[in-house]
């Protein structure tokens, strides 16, 4: 018997922030490390660029449908993420060399093959009426942890030094190991004699789904164009590292908290295509606040007010746009199908961050911020084809 509604969400939620913290480690918390060390747009970018664990996660997908538990995977990644970040405290940039950048691949592959198990888990748990709501509580709960990770240890970075604020993070992610212990497990429809190949083959059958793929490699292209520069683009415009942990990550937390709870109720009321659209609108008009402020003399209100925005459109986005994906996957072959589509979606995070430094050093943040807004828009020329491809239960 399927736990209570209320019980199951907030096990989602644990588990979307210990996949979310380590998200924002390498993507809020890395970057302006890395600039505060003197590093420039082009070297930034490339953080992206060497993120493809996340990108490919779908080729050992299979193997955490069909070995071990979701609880096994998740407590193994989360420990060696301990263990990663760990280092990071204790060793300085200049000493770490080249190791930084295999320490930051390691990193990626433990978090893409714990959100592979998390995934999982939460299409096993949910049916499809429940993905609105459920959805809106994961974004809500990643998002605060990637502000955590984002906000938190930068703002002790500013107070104390990085490797205290490490230290710090560390110990987060060993109290998120052992919470992890006593994550309930849900029913398993597959077995270990299933091929490899069938979830793939399922997937391939469906009507139209070149355009959902298509549509999962565009639809946040913008978003992930432009978000690798935010970080180096505060930071320029004179905000400290106090300022960036306590001012703008608070705020954003409870933009983007806003949005994705916002998100979820109107997707479940709307339906996931007609959010899709709507809100996804919403968040493609987000760039162009980035791209005002950048235009005009450094205001850090205006700054703060575009960051905002951004985080509370992303949330609205994001709800619909998981809701969809995952309403694409059947239960029985949860975790490969949804690595494979969410797979897409990271090879445009990838492509687009790892070019988005040396575009925004060409171009400038303002006309560069603007491009991203006109990425946005092809994805809505798919909508018609990938109407009808979510499953029924």
């Amino acid at each position: 018997m399927a736990a209570p509604l209320r019980a199951r969400l907030a096990w989602l939620a644990a588990l979307s922030f210990a996949s979310g913290f380590p998200f924002g480690l390498v993507n809020e918390t890395l970057p302006v490390y890395l600039r505060t060390h003197g590093a420039g747009l082009v070297e930034i970018g490339l953080i992206s660029a060497v993120s493809f664990p996340w990108t490919f996660k779908f080729l050992w997908a299979p193997l955490v449908d069909r070995l071990g538990s979701r609880r096994q995977w998740i407590v193994a990644c989360l420990g060696g993420l301990t263990l990663l970040t760990l280092i990071l405290g204790v060793a300085e940039l200049s000493q770490l060399a080249r190791w930084f950048w295999l320490i930051l691949v390691l990193m990626v592959t433990l978090s893409a093959t714990q959100d592979i198990a998390i995934d999982a888990y939460t299409i096993e748990a949910t049916s499809t009426r429940e993905l609105g709501v459920a959805n809106s509580v994961r974004i809500a709960a990643y998002r605060v942890a990637m502000f955590t990770a984002g906000g938190l240890l930068i703002w002790l970075a500013g107070r104390q030094g990085w490797p205290g604020s490490f230290l710090v993070g560390a110990t987060l992610l060993g109290a998120l190991t052992a919470a992890a212990l006593f994550i309930p497990e849900p029913k398993r429809a597959v077995t270990a004699a299933m091929s490899v190949w069938e979830p793939l083959r399922e997937l391939l059958s469906r009507p139209n789904i070149w355009a959902v793929a298509l549509f999962a490699l565009l639809f946040k292209v913008d978003i992930y164009a432009m978000e690798p520069m935010t970080r180096p683009f505060w930071v320029d415009r004179g905000f400290t590292l106090e300022e960036i942990g306590a001012i703008l990550t608070p705020g954003r937390i409870a933009a983007t908290v806003a949005g994705a709870v916002l998100g979820g109720v109107l997707t479940t009321r709307m339906g996931i295509f007609r959010g899709l659209w709507t809100l996804g609108i919403l968040q493609a008009l987000s760039s162009l606040g980035y791209a005002a402020v950048a235009s005009v003399p450094t205001s850090k209100p205006l700054i703060i007010g575009a960051a905002l925005f951004e985080n509370f459109a992303h949330g609205l986005g994001t709800a619909a746009f998981l809701a969809f994906l995952m309403s694409v996957c059947e239960r029985r072959y949860a975790a490969t199908q949804f690595a494979v589509l969410s797979a897409l979606l990271a090879l445009s995070r990838t492509l687009a961050g790892g070019a988005s430094g040396l575009l925004a050093e060409n171009m400038g943040y303002g006309r560069y911020f603007f491009l991203t807004f006109l990425l946005a828009i092809p994805a809505f020329a798919l909508l018609p084809w990938i109407r009808g491809a979510s499953r029924t239960s």
